[in-house]
């Protein structure tokens, strides 16, 4: 079994809930997952087979511990199966002058870290619109009218598809299971067999 680092930051809870489903997921593929919040005392890539990085978009970036965390530990990022989740409502529209806001930035990301993502996912996130104050309620709501999303504030909405995600965790466990292959150690996929 590979041990895999899911490394996370979250401002409205949305990514935390995503990062705890990743970790389930890797673990049902029979790795060992540990879902960590990237603060000061979160460990670095070391002792582990691969590393998940996840984070949403907020005022047009990631938030700072995990951009602190990924700066400090880019070298080792490097040298592991590694993927980023970046977590945003952006790619509900489909709006091309969106997608390249978006893949601005991360780049800005990847710039001002020095990471640069074998993977990258990108996953609709939600909006909790009962658990924000009313002025960010307000704001929000006008940016999503703008994009024709949903605007009813009385209850909140989640955009995540769970069963693309369960998905990509599966690749993910077996792209670190072939890396450890790859080096000399024995695949311990759970349900691997001769193919």
């Amino acid at each position: 079994m590979a041990r895999i680092l899911v490394i996370y930051s979250t401002t409205d809870g949305q990514t935390a809930k995503i990062a705890t489903a990743l970790g389930r997921d890797l673990r049902a593929h029979g790795q060992e997952a540990d879902v960590i919040h990237a603060g000061d005392e979160a460990p670095g890539p070391g002792g582990y087979d691969g590393v998940i990085v996840a984070a949403s978009v907020h005022a047009g970036g990631y938030q700072r511990d995990v951009r602190r965390w990924v700066r400090r530990h880019a070298d080792d990022l490097s040298h592991t199966p590694n993927a980023f989740v970046s977590v945003c409502l952006g790619v509900l529209q489909h709006d091309p002058a969106v997608d390249r806001e978006l893949a601005g930035i991360r780049e800005r990301f990847v710039a001002g870290t020095g990471w640069c993502p074998m993977t990258t996912k990108v996953v609709a996130g939600a909006l909790p619109y009962t658990q924000y104050n009313w002025a960010k309620r307000l704001v929000l709501k006008r940016i999503v009218q703008k994009a024709g999303g949903d605007t009813d504030t009385s209850r909140d909405y989640e955009y995540t598809d769970w069963e693309d995600l369960r998905a990509f965790a599966g690749t993910f466990a077996v792209t670190v299971e072939r890396c450890l292959e790859r080096l000399g150690e024995p695949s311990r996929l759970v349900g691997a067999g001769a193919a």
